[in-house]
Protein backbone atom coordinates (compact mmCIF):
# COMPACT_ATOMS: atom_id res chain seq x y z
CA UNK A 1 0.00 0.00 0.00
CA UNK A 2 2.49 2.51 0.82
CA UNK A 3 4.80 1.38 -2.51
CA UNK A 4 1.30 2.35 -4.47
CA UNK A 5 0.77 5.06 -2.72
CA UNK A 6 4.43 6.91 -3.36
CA UNK A 7 3.98 5.63 -7.52
CA UNK A 8 1.08 7.19 -8.00
CA UNK A 9 -0.26 9.08 -5.27
CA UNK A 10 1.65 12.38 -6.47
CA UNK A 11 0.65 11.81 -9.73
CA UNK A 12 -2.39 14.81 -11.40
CA UNK A 13 -5.34 13.16 -11.15
CA UNK A 14 -4.66 9.92 -9.84
CA UNK A 15 -5.84 10.29 -6.44
CA UNK A 16 -9.23 8.77 -7.35
CA UNK A 17 -6.78 5.64 -8.98
CA UNK A 18 -5.18 5.09 -5.95
CA UNK A 19 -8.20 5.03 -3.48
CA UNK A 20 -10.21 2.62 -5.41
CA UNK A 21 -6.89 -0.03 -5.41
CA UNK A 22 -6.04 0.45 -1.62
CA UNK A 23 -10.17 0.26 -0.65
CA UNK A 24 -9.83 -3.05 -3.42
CA UNK A 25 -7.21 -4.43 -1.93
CA UNK A 26 -8.28 -3.98 1.69
CA UNK A 27 -12.13 -5.63 0.84
CA UNK A 28 -10.22 -8.61 -1.03
CA UNK A 29 -8.37 -9.34 2.00
CA UNK A 30 -11.16 -9.15 4.55
CA UNK A 31 -13.54 -11.24 2.40
CA UNK A 32 -10.55 -13.78 1.97
CA UNK A 33 -10.25 -14.16 5.81
CA UNK A 34 -13.73 -14.72 6.42
CA UNK A 35 -14.47 -16.82 3.99
CA UNK A 36 -11.21 -19.38 4.77
CA UNK A 37 -11.67 -19.17 8.55
CA UNK A 38 -9.14 -16.13 9.02
CA UNK A 39 -5.41 -16.23 8.60
CA UNK A 40 -4.59 -19.85 7.38
CA UNK A 41 -7.47 -21.16 8.83
CA UNK A 42 -6.18 -20.54 12.10
CA UNK A 43 -10.06 -19.14 13.38
CA UNK A 44 -13.20 -20.31 14.73
CA UNK A 45 -16.46 -19.58 13.52
CA UNK A 46 -18.53 -19.94 10.35
CA UNK A 47 -16.36 -20.30 7.20
CA UNK A 48 -19.22 -19.43 4.91
CA UNK A 49 -19.74 -15.54 3.23
CA UNK A 50 -23.08 -14.28 4.09
CA UNK A 51 -24.58 -10.88 3.38
CA UNK A 52 -24.35 -9.60 6.90
CA UNK A 53 -20.54 -10.50 6.58
CA UNK A 54 -19.92 -9.15 3.07
CA UNK A 55 -21.96 -6.01 4.12
CA UNK A 56 -19.69 -5.11 6.95
CA UNK A 57 -16.28 -6.05 4.82
CA UNK A 58 -17.66 -3.69 2.41
CA UNK A 59 -18.56 -1.15 5.14
CA UNK A 60 -14.72 -1.87 6.86
CA UNK A 61 -13.15 -0.90 3.30
CA UNK A 62 -15.80 0.88 1.26
CA UNK A 63 -15.23 4.44 3.19
CA UNK A 64 -11.30 4.11 1.72
CA UNK A 65 -12.48 5.72 -1.31
CA UNK A 66 -13.38 9.08 0.57
CA UNK A 67 -10.89 9.19 3.07
CA UNK A 68 -9.62 12.51 1.53
CA UNK A 69 -12.73 14.03 2.63
CA UNK A 70 -12.51 13.23 6.32
CA UNK A 71 -9.79 10.81 7.22
CA UNK A 72 -10.85 10.76 11.17
CA UNK A 73 -13.96 9.52 10.18
CA UNK A 74 -13.31 7.05 7.57
CA UNK A 75 -10.64 5.06 10.72
CA UNK A 76 -13.87 5.70 13.02
CA UNK A 77 -16.19 3.69 10.46
CA UNK A 78 -14.12 1.26 9.26
CA UNK A 79 -12.70 0.14 12.22
CA UNK A 80 -16.11 0.21 13.83
CA UNK A 81 -17.16 -2.20 11.11
CA UNK A 82 -14.75 -4.35 12.13
CA UNK A 83 -15.40 -4.73 15.83
CA UNK A 84 -19.01 -5.79 14.77
CA UNK A 85 -17.28 -8.58 12.25
CA UNK A 86 -15.47 -9.51 15.29
CA UNK A 87 -18.16 -9.28 17.92
CA UNK A 88 -20.66 -11.13 15.83
CA UNK A 89 -17.98 -14.73 15.50
CA UNK A 90 -16.52 -13.69 11.75
CA UNK A 91 -12.89 -14.62 11.33
CA UNK A 92 -11.41 -11.28 11.00
CA UNK A 93 -7.94 -11.62 12.42
CA UNK A 94 -6.38 -9.09 10.30
CA UNK A 95 -8.31 -5.66 10.16
CA UNK A 96 -6.93 -4.84 6.92
CA UNK A 97 -9.68 -1.48 6.42
CA UNK A 98 -8.81 0.17 9.21
CA UNK A 99 -5.33 -0.48 8.89
CA UNK A 100 -5.09 1.28 5.77
CA UNK A 101 -6.85 4.23 7.52
CA UNK A 102 -4.55 4.50 10.49
CA UNK A 103 -2.20 4.63 7.80
CA UNK A 104 -3.89 7.21 5.61
CA UNK A 105 -4.46 9.15 8.60
CA UNK A 106 -0.76 9.72 9.58
CA UNK A 107 0.51 10.24 6.35
CA UNK A 108 -1.93 12.65 5.53
CA UNK A 109 -1.10 15.19 8.88
CA UNK A 110 0.31 18.59 8.07
CA UNK A 111 1.52 21.44 10.22
CA UNK A 112 -1.94 23.18 10.27
CA UNK A 113 -4.00 19.20 11.06
CA UNK A 114 -1.12 17.74 13.34
CA UNK A 115 -1.64 14.26 14.59
CA UNK A 116 -2.54 14.62 18.31
CA UNK A 117 -2.96 13.14 21.76
CA UNK A 118 -7.13 12.65 20.30
CA UNK A 119 -5.65 10.42 17.67
CA UNK A 120 -3.93 8.42 19.68
CA UNK A 121 -6.64 7.92 22.22
CA UNK A 122 -8.79 7.06 19.09
CA UNK A 123 -6.93 4.93 17.26
CA UNK A 124 -5.68 2.95 20.93
CA UNK A 125 -9.65 2.75 21.84
CA UNK A 126 -10.73 1.27 18.52
CA UNK A 127 -7.99 -1.29 18.48
CA UNK A 128 -9.04 -2.11 22.28
CA UNK A 129 -12.70 -2.20 21.15
CA UNK A 130 -12.06 -4.72 18.16
CA UNK A 131 -9.73 -7.00 20.71
CA UNK A 132 -12.68 -7.02 23.44
CA UNK A 133 -15.10 -7.66 20.55
CA UNK A 134 -13.14 -10.42 19.34
CA UNK A 135 -12.96 -12.45 22.26
CA UNK A 136 -16.53 -12.19 22.83
CA UNK A 137 -17.15 -13.24 19.46
CA UNK A 138 -14.79 -15.97 19.71
CA UNK A 139 -15.13 -16.90 23.50
CA UNK A 140 -11.56 -16.96 23.62
CA UNK A 141 -8.58 -14.85 24.08
CA UNK A 142 -7.81 -12.52 20.41
CA UNK A 143 -4.55 -14.37 20.12
CA UNK A 144 -4.53 -13.92 16.24
CA UNK A 145 -5.93 -10.85 16.44
CA UNK A 146 -3.52 -8.82 18.64
CA UNK A 147 -0.54 -10.25 16.70
CA UNK A 148 -1.68 -9.55 13.49
CA UNK A 149 -3.98 -6.09 13.33
CA UNK A 150 -1.74 -4.67 16.47
CA UNK A 151 1.49 -5.28 14.17
CA UNK A 152 -0.47 -4.42 10.99
CA UNK A 153 -1.61 -0.89 12.99
CA UNK A 154 2.10 -0.26 13.90
CA UNK A 155 3.20 -0.97 10.72
CA UNK A 156 0.51 1.48 9.35
CA UNK A 157 1.27 4.20 11.79
CA UNK A 158 5.11 4.22 12.01
CA UNK A 159 4.50 3.83 7.86
CA UNK A 160 2.52 6.51 7.42
CA UNK A 161 4.75 8.76 9.83
CA UNK A 162 7.53 8.19 7.17
CA UNK A 163 5.51 8.76 4.62
CA UNK A 164 4.60 12.86 6.14
CA UNK A 165 8.23 13.13 6.91
CA UNK A 166 9.02 12.63 3.03
CA UNK A 167 6.60 15.04 1.79
CA UNK A 168 7.34 17.34 3.99
CA UNK A 169 10.75 16.81 3.17
CA UNK A 170 10.00 16.64 -0.48
CA UNK A 171 7.76 20.34 0.03
CA UNK A 172 11.16 21.37 2.19
CA UNK A 173 13.40 20.95 -0.63
CA UNK A 174 10.78 22.23 -3.40
CA UNK A 175 10.40 25.42 -1.59
CA UNK A 176 14.19 25.53 -0.56
CA UNK A 177 15.11 25.27 -5.09
CA UNK A 178 12.01 27.83 -5.81
CA UNK A 179 13.76 30.44 -2.89
CA UNK A 180 17.39 30.07 -4.66
CA UNK A 181 16.17 30.46 -8.14
CA UNK A 182 14.07 33.13 -7.18
CA UNK A 183 17.88 34.87 -5.27
CA UNK A 184 19.32 34.09 -8.25
CA UNK A 185 17.00 35.90 -10.21
CA UNK A 186 17.29 38.56 -8.40
CA UNK A 187 20.96 38.95 -8.41
CA UNK A 188 20.81 38.52 -12.03
CA UNK A 189 18.71 41.10 -12.24
CA UNK A 190 20.73 43.66 -9.24
CA UNK A 191 24.01 42.91 -11.62
CA UNK A 192 22.06 44.33 -14.76
CA UNK A 193 20.76 47.21 -13.03
CA UNK A 194 24.04 48.26 -11.02
CA UNK A 195 26.01 47.96 -14.83
CA UNK A 196 23.61 49.44 -16.49
CA UNK A 197 23.63 52.60 -13.88
CA UNK A 198 27.88 52.39 -14.24
CA UNK A 199 27.47 52.49 -18.04
CA UNK A 200 24.91 55.40 -17.24
CA UNK A 201 27.80 57.64 -15.46
CA UNK A 202 30.38 56.83 -17.48
CA UNK A 203 28.25 58.13 -20.53
CA UNK A 204 27.53 60.89 -18.05
CA UNK A 205 31.57 61.64 -17.84
CA UNK A 206 31.96 61.39 -21.75
CA UNK A 207 29.17 63.92 -22.16
CA UNK A 208 29.75 66.24 -20.05
CA UNK A 209 33.62 65.90 -21.15
CA UNK A 210 32.24 66.76 -25.00
CA UNK A 211 30.20 69.45 -24.16
CA UNK A 212 33.17 70.97 -22.20
CA UNK A 213 35.06 70.80 -25.74
CA UNK A 214 32.36 72.04 -27.59
CA UNK A 215 31.87 75.35 -25.04
CA UNK A 216 35.41 76.09 -25.42
CA UNK A 217 35.46 75.81 -29.03
CA UNK A 218 32.67 77.57 -29.59
CA UNK A 219 34.47 80.63 -27.43
CA UNK A 220 37.17 80.16 -29.84
CA UNK A 221 35.75 80.55 -32.64
CA UNK A 222 33.62 83.24 -31.47
CA UNK A 223 36.50 85.58 -30.77
CA UNK A 224 38.86 84.63 -34.04
CA UNK A 225 38.19 87.15 -36.81
CA UNK A 226 40.18 84.62 -38.98
CA UNK A 227 37.01 82.81 -41.09
CA UNK A 228 38.23 79.67 -42.34
CA UNK A 229 40.06 78.61 -38.95
CA UNK A 230 36.42 79.45 -37.10
CA UNK A 231 34.94 76.96 -39.70
CA UNK A 232 36.91 73.98 -38.99
CA UNK A 233 36.33 74.84 -35.45
CA UNK A 234 32.71 74.78 -35.81
CA UNK A 235 32.93 71.34 -37.88
CA UNK A 236 34.60 70.14 -35.16
CA UNK A 237 32.02 70.67 -32.80
CA UNK A 238 29.52 69.60 -34.85
CA UNK A 239 31.06 66.34 -35.37
CA UNK A 240 31.46 65.90 -31.68
CA UNK A 241 28.02 67.12 -30.84
CA UNK A 242 26.87 64.22 -33.38
CA UNK A 243 28.82 61.58 -32.31
CA UNK A 244 28.06 62.34 -28.30
CA UNK A 245 24.36 63.17 -29.21
CA UNK A 246 24.85 58.99 -31.22
CA UNK A 247 26.61 57.19 -27.80
CA UNK A 248 23.22 59.15 -26.17
CA UNK A 249 21.03 57.88 -28.24
CA UNK A 250 22.39 54.17 -28.53
CA UNK A 251 23.03 53.55 -24.92
CA UNK A 252 20.47 56.17 -23.19
CA UNK A 253 17.38 55.26 -25.20
CA UNK A 254 17.99 51.24 -23.62
CA UNK A 255 18.59 52.58 -20.03
CA UNK A 256 15.11 54.65 -19.94
CA UNK A 257 13.28 52.80 -18.12
CA UNK A 258 16.68 52.15 -15.72
CA UNK A 259 16.86 54.06 -12.30
CA UNK A 260 21.13 55.20 -11.47
CA UNK A 261 22.59 55.20 -8.27
CA UNK A 262 24.34 58.35 -7.03
CA UNK A 263 27.96 58.48 -5.92
CA UNK A 264 30.93 60.20 -8.22
CA UNK A 265 33.58 58.14 -10.32
CA UNK A 266 36.34 58.68 -11.95
CA UNK A 267 36.63 59.78 -15.75
CA UNK A 268 35.99 56.75 -17.90
CA UNK A 269 38.98 55.28 -19.21
CA UNK A 270 39.67 53.56 -22.69
CA UNK A 271 41.52 51.14 -24.73
CA UNK A 272 44.28 53.89 -23.94
CA UNK A 273 44.90 53.04 -20.68
CA UNK A 274 44.98 49.56 -21.45
CA UNK A 275 48.98 49.52 -20.80
CA UNK A 276 48.20 51.03 -17.20
CA UNK A 277 45.77 48.24 -16.17
CA UNK A 278 48.39 45.74 -17.38
CA UNK A 279 50.92 47.34 -15.55
CA UNK A 280 48.61 47.54 -12.11
CA UNK A 281 47.95 43.79 -12.72
CA UNK A 282 51.90 42.96 -12.86
CA UNK A 283 52.46 44.15 -10.39
CA UNK A 284 50.04 42.41 -8.03
CA UNK A 285 51.76 39.02 -9.40
CA UNK A 286 49.64 38.52 -12.83
CA UNK A 287 51.56 37.70 -15.87
CA UNK A 288 49.30 39.47 -18.95
CA UNK A 289 50.69 39.12 -22.57
CA UNK A 290 48.77 41.32 -25.12
CA UNK A 291 48.82 40.72 -28.55
CA UNK A 292 46.74 42.84 -31.12
CA UNK A 293 46.06 41.93 -34.70
CA UNK A 294 44.50 44.37 -38.01
CA UNK A 295 44.85 48.03 -37.88
CA UNK A 296 43.56 50.07 -34.47
CA UNK A 297 41.30 52.71 -35.11
CA UNK A 298 39.78 55.02 -33.39
CA UNK A 299 36.71 53.78 -31.40
CA UNK A 300 33.30 55.67 -30.51
CA UNK A 301 33.36 56.78 -26.45
CA UNK A 302 31.10 53.68 -25.41
CA UNK A 303 32.76 51.31 -27.21
CA UNK A 304 36.08 52.19 -26.13
CA UNK A 305 34.92 52.44 -22.72
CA UNK A 306 33.21 49.00 -22.92
CA UNK A 307 35.89 47.49 -24.09
CA UNK A 308 38.23 48.48 -21.13
CA UNK A 309 35.69 47.66 -18.84
CA UNK A 310 36.04 44.00 -20.11
CA UNK A 311 39.33 43.07 -19.81
CA UNK A 312 39.49 45.13 -16.36
CA UNK A 313 36.70 42.78 -15.24
CA UNK A 314 38.25 39.74 -16.79
CA UNK A 315 42.24 40.49 -15.68
CA UNK A 316 40.63 41.14 -12.05
CA UNK A 317 38.81 37.32 -12.46
CA UNK A 318 42.26 35.87 -13.81
CA UNK A 319 44.01 37.31 -10.52
CA UNK A 320 41.38 36.38 -8.09
CA UNK A 321 41.08 32.39 -9.69
CA UNK A 322 43.87 32.09 -12.04
CA UNK A 323 47.22 30.14 -11.89
CA UNK A 324 49.39 33.61 -12.17
CA UNK A 325 48.95 34.16 -16.50
CA UNK A 326 46.80 35.79 -18.51
CA UNK A 327 46.61 36.70 -22.32
CA UNK A 328 44.79 39.68 -24.13
CA UNK A 329 44.15 39.40 -27.67
CA UNK A 330 42.86 42.45 -29.38
CA UNK A 331 41.47 41.88 -33.24
CA UNK A 332 40.65 45.08 -34.79
CA UNK A 333 37.92 43.94 -37.56
CA UNK A 334 35.81 45.29 -40.55
CA UNK A 335 33.34 45.79 -38.25
CA UNK A 336 34.25 45.00 -34.73
CA UNK A 337 36.65 44.66 -32.01
CA UNK A 338 36.94 41.59 -31.04
CA UNK A 339 38.40 40.60 -26.95
CA UNK A 340 39.99 37.54 -26.11
CA UNK A 341 41.22 36.80 -22.88
CA UNK A 342 42.60 33.25 -21.77
CA UNK A 343 43.99 32.30 -18.19
CA UNK A 344 44.86 28.61 -16.58
CA UNK A 345 42.33 27.86 -14.33
CA UNK A 346 41.91 25.26 -11.82
CA UNK A 347 39.14 22.93 -12.40
CA UNK A 348 37.87 23.91 -8.78
CA UNK A 349 37.96 27.79 -8.92
CA UNK A 350 35.02 29.67 -10.08
CA UNK A 351 35.73 33.04 -12.04
CA UNK A 352 33.42 35.36 -10.64
CA UNK A 353 34.07 38.72 -9.43
CA UNK A 354 31.86 41.10 -7.65
CA UNK A 355 30.04 38.86 -5.70
CA UNK A 356 29.00 36.63 -9.28
CA UNK A 357 27.97 39.81 -10.74
CA UNK A 358 31.17 40.83 -13.08
CA UNK A 359 30.10 38.03 -15.83
CA UNK A 360 26.61 39.39 -16.09
CA UNK A 361 27.82 42.96 -15.90
CA UNK A 362 30.61 41.99 -18.88
CA UNK A 363 27.70 40.36 -20.93
CA UNK A 364 25.40 43.08 -20.33
CA UNK A 365 27.54 45.81 -21.55
CA UNK A 366 28.59 44.48 -24.62
CA UNK A 367 24.60 43.83 -25.04
CA UNK A 368 24.08 46.79 -24.73
CA UNK A 369 26.58 48.05 -27.85
CA UNK A 370 24.84 45.33 -29.90
CA UNK A 371 27.51 42.66 -29.58
CA UNK A 372 28.05 39.58 -27.40
CA UNK A 373 29.92 37.95 -25.00
CA UNK A 374 30.58 34.48 -24.02
CA UNK A 375 32.46 32.88 -20.94
CA UNK A 376 33.42 29.50 -20.15
CA UNK A 377 36.11 27.01 -18.86
CA UNK A 378 37.41 23.72 -21.31
CA UNK A 379 40.50 22.47 -20.60
CA UNK A 380 41.95 23.95 -17.83
CA UNK A 381 41.42 27.19 -19.47
CA UNK A 382 38.84 29.56 -19.00
CA UNK A 383 38.31 32.07 -21.66
CA UNK A 384 36.25 35.41 -22.52
CA UNK A 385 35.45 36.17 -25.95
CA UNK A 386 33.38 39.62 -26.86
CA UNK A 387 32.71 41.13 -29.66
CA UNK A 388 31.71 45.06 -30.03
CA UNK A 389 30.58 46.57 -33.15
CA UNK A 390 32.05 49.71 -33.67
CA UNK A 391 29.25 52.05 -33.68
CA UNK A 392 31.50 55.00 -34.35
CA UNK A 393 33.94 56.80 -36.25
CA UNK A 394 36.38 55.02 -37.63
CA UNK A 395 40.11 56.41 -37.73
Amino acid sequence: MTRLHRLFGARPGSGRFVDAAIGAAALAGSLAQLSHGGIAGSQTGTEELDWPGVLLAVCSAAPLLVWRRAPRAVLVVTASAAVLLGALGYPLALALGPAAALYLLAASRDDDDPWGRGDTGTAVALFLAYLGASALGDGDFPGSELLHTGLAWAVAWFAGERTRLRHEHIAELAERAHRTERDAERERLLAIAEERARIARDLHDSAGHAINVIAVRAGTARMRNEPERSRAALEEIEQLARTTAGEIDHIVGTLRDRGSKNGGVDAPPGLASLDTLVAGHASAGLDVAVASEGEPRRLAGAVDQAAYRILQEALTNAARHGKGAARVELAFSDAALELRITNAAPSASVSRSNGGHGLIGMRERATLLGGSLDAGRANGTFRVRARLPYGGPSA
